[in-house]
């Protein structure tokens, strides 16, 4: 197993920044503001030839009173009992300052390995002699931002390092960008590549509750305040063997209340999350049921041809079932027919209850996600589907609908091809996808349909 490496240090020194150069994308959010990030975050990384585990951690700031910050910084104490090296993170601009004292304190007694770095020391570095007083050796200079002196930190990692087989590795060169990695996905799918599996929704409805349940751990911060997760975090996690990498992200508000700076870039995280997950479970509030903004969010999944499934939180609280199962199922009628089918599962993230249907729930929208009907059997279907209830006339002439074949999955896609492609209606576009759903098991899950104008290739060419 790769070695871990945590940074730590207090808010708006740079660690997040100098996490991302040594994980080659920008997986950490960045931003001016202090006190960015809150829960720790870990990935593979490398700096030359050597190849470890980064952890990035909340600032410490002593905030003792405040529970959130206590909070905060019991994650980082995981993150420091777990750490085989601590990167010791201090702003070379700003100087030696108590806090750093503290910190360093509290850091010489650990078994870790320790390496202060004074960050921010790009160009004519302000004289960091002063950093010595903190008794963990001399300060290393090193610009995250701008790259430098991440040759002189390579130099102090690799002693710590060497005794790990799997440190070393071939330097990593051309590396490209995870949405790069994730557009040349293959299409048949991997056995051994772990399943994507985001939790979004409306803050406060419980995500990351949910998640720690699912992980038997307290991995992310929780609380009773909304909008304490502000980046997307990927754990890695194994289900009955099945590998998954388990996202949580930020609320999403409307996006006339998203606030410009922090929160915009969070949203934006969540995005791009959704974008590149699989599978996408939409946590909604049992009290709060299916407002227009989860509404909004599963148009946004069903637009990016995500697979979803419906996670209905807190319904250990929730008082007459009956009815508030009559109205869900009223409401995704309505509000959500282009995932007619959707995969609902009530459960409470808090207590557990339900929580054994969730992930059979996923795998069951992911195989209707990569289901592939054969073309022989897709023809054969339009045939009775059109003698069922056959296309309408146009100027006079029934139009002919000729020959259908998948064109791709991941979501399910066909290619139907009519005589007048442009005058087929709507409402019987909407009939065939309806059927489609029913007659080859594809509940919850967005299908596209291309509607193209030719000859049956397999009949005559009349």
């Amino acid at each position: 197993m790769a070695k871990r490496i945590a940074i730590i240090g207090r808010p708006n020194v740079g660690k997040s920044t100098l996490f991302n150069r040594l994980a080659g994308r920008k997986l950490a959010l960045v931003h001016d503001m202090p006190g960015v990030t809150r829960d720790r975050r870990e990935t593979a990384a490398s700096l030359g030839d050597l190849r470890f585990t980064i952890i990035d951690t909340a600032g410490i700031d002593g905030g003792d009173k405040d529970s959130l910050a206590k909070r905060m910084r019991a994650q980082t104490e995981i993150a420091l009992r777990e750490a085989d090296v601590v990167l010791f993170m201090v702003d070379a601009r700003e100087g030696l300052v108590a806090l750093d004292r503290d910190l360093a304190k509290a850091l010489r007694p650990r078994k870790a390995s320790v390496i202060l770095i004074a960050n921010k020391a790009e160009g004519k570095a302000p004289a960091i002699n002063e950093f010595f007083a903190l008794g963990l050796g001399e300060p290393l200079p090193l610009s995250a931002e701008h790259g430098e002196g991440m040759a002189d930190l390579h130099v102090a990692l690799a002693p710590l390092l060497d005794d790990d087989p799997e440190t070393r590795a071939p330097a990593r060169t051309n590396r490209r960008s995870r949405a790069a990695d994730e557009l040349a996905e293959p299409q048949i799918e991997d056995a051994d590549r772990p399943l994507r599996m985001a939790i979004i929704g409306r803050p406060n409805v419980g995500k990351s509750t949910l998640v720690n349940k699912l992980l038997g751990e307290e991995r992310l911060l929780t609380g009773p305040e909304a909008g304490i997760t502000r980046d997307a975090i990927e754990i890695n996690w194994q289900w009955q063997g099945r590998d998954i990498s388990l996202i949580d992200t930020a609320g999403m508000r409307r996006r006339s209340n998203v606030e410009a700076g922090l929160e915009k870039l969070s949203v934006d995280d969540t995005l791009s999350t959704i974008r590149f997950a699989e599978v996408c479970v939409l946590v909604v509030d049992a009290t709060q049921l299916l407002e227009k903004q989860d509404l909004a969010i599963a148009r946004l999944v069903a637009d990016e041809g995500r697979a979803m499934v419906l996670a209905v939180n807190k319904w250990d609280i929730v008082e007459d079932r009956d009815a508030t199962l009559k109205d869900l199922a009223e409401r995704l009628e309505t509000g959500m027919p282009q995932l007619s089918g959707l995969k609902v599962v009530t459960l409470s993230g808090k207590t557990g209850a339900g929580l054994d249907k969730l992930v059979p729930g996923v795998f069951t929208a992911y195989d209707a996600w990569n289901r592939r009907v054969p073309t022989p059997q897709l023809n054969r279907w339009l045939g009775e589907a059109q003698a069922r209830n056959p296309p309408p006339a146009s100027s006079g002439r029934r139009l002919r609908l000729r020959y259908m074949t998948q064109a791709n999955i991941r979501p399910p896609t066909f290619a139907l091809f009519s005589s007048k492609p442009g005058e087929l209606p709507d409402s019987y576009r909407r009939y065939l996808v309806n059927l489609l759903r029913e007659s080859f098991d594809l509940p919850g899950v967005p299908i596209r349909m291309m509607l193209r104008k030719g000859a049956n290739p397999y009949g005559d060419k009349k």
